[in-house]
């Protein structure tokens, strides 16, 4: 099942955002991500491991308003997250803030 990660508000002013994966249980196999509020343009998500190693993903995704990111596959299997890192672009001045909500699945 899906283990809620973290919850950031996406701005008109920022591109990226940073989510700290806290706790003993932080690996996971696959992530996902919910937007609420707003539709948000995904371009590309950068996990940190706990060895400090990175994988650059790249999502390329339209997620509307209620919508969410395809399940993103991690390599090698469940691994150990230290931040999942971000970046997007917001769809449109009146459509307001998007709440983006990170997910594991172990």
């Amino acid at each position: 099942s899906w283990v809620k990660l973290g919850k950031v508000t996406a701005t008109h002013s920022a591109d990226h955002d940073k989510i700290r994966v806290e706790g003993r249980n932080d690996d996971f196999r696959k992530l996902k991500f919910k937007v609420t509020d707003s539709p948000l343009n995904m371009h590309r998500v950068v996990v940190t491991y706990d060895d400090g190693a990175p994988e650059s993903l790249e999502v390329r995704q339209e997620i509307p308003k209620g919508g969410e990111t395809r399940a993103i596959d991690l390599k090698g299997g469940k691994r150990s997250s230290r931040t999942i890192e971000f970046w997007y672009d917001t769809k449109g001045l009146l459509n307001g803030k998007a709440d983006v909500t990170l997910f594991g699945m172990k």
